[in-house]
């Protein structure tokens, strides 16, 4: 039997946060290792786990991946979520970027300066109303899932992302019906709905805690 995949990162969301979402689609379990202190990393650095000195990091199929997308498109691989042909798979990519693209300045937002929250969040909301969210809404006019009629890694990314805009503006998705629609379905499928009930392994938004425990572990310390 294989063995389990195990995730190393933060008891938080941060990048490792889309590669649950993943496998909790693709029905894979996973245990997960905490980084907690700045030994912790550099062990994991003496060990040469860590290819580019940076987490996360997965242990599966007997491998040690790093790098979002890489380890993201290796589980869309392995799993039948990334397309059925070449051109479905640069659709796929390129959807992906431009979310992880806007789910990374929200990421960032906890480690800003208190007096630059709120144009961040101004800058978010415009960018997502203004040059992401409208391309969804087009791609889902009378379409289910994003690319080819079938789930895809896209799509995971599409439903984590909206919910992330969602904590952060409440009603963004009246412009955007289709969109509304489409992250209703999603919460639907059963993996999904399981992930977004109370004690699964879905992170809460970053707080205080998490900040300071990021900072220890990379021994850095943030701009005033």
């Amino acid at each position: 039997m294989a063995e389990k995949v195990v995730l190393h990162y933060f008891n938080g969301r941060g990048k490792m946060e889309s590669i649950r979402w993943l496998l909790t689609v693709a029905e894979v379990e996973f245990d997960e290792v905490y980084l907690s202190s700045h030994d912790q990393y550099e062990k994991l650095l003496s060990d040469g786990a860590l290819m580019f000195q940076q987490v996360p990091m997965v242990e599966i199929d007997g491998m040690k991946l790093v790098q979002t997308r890489a380890i993201l498109n290796y589980i869309a691989e392995k799993y039948n979520l990334n397309g059925k042909d070449l051109k479905e798979r640069a659709m796929i990519n390129m959807y992906s970027e431009g979310l992880r693209d806007l789910m990374e300045m929200i990421m960032m937002l906890p480690f800003t300066p208190p007096a630059d929250v709120k144009k961040k969040l101004d800058t978010i909301h415009t960018k997502a109303t203004e040059r992401y969210l409208p391309v969804f809404e087009k791609a889902l006019s009378g379409q289910i899932y994003l690319v080819g009629g079938k789930l895809s890694c896209a799509d995971v990314e599409l439903l984590e992302c909206s919910l992330m805009l969602e904590e952060k503006f409440v009603g963004i998705f009246a412009q955007f019906p289709n969109t509304k629609s489409f992250q209703g379905r999603m919460t639907r499928l059963p993996a999904i709905s399981r992930f977004l009930q109370p004690g699964s392994k879905r992170k809460s938004q970053p707080d205080e805690v998490y900040v300071k425990t990021v900072m220890e572990v990379f021994n850095v310390k943030l701009p005033l």
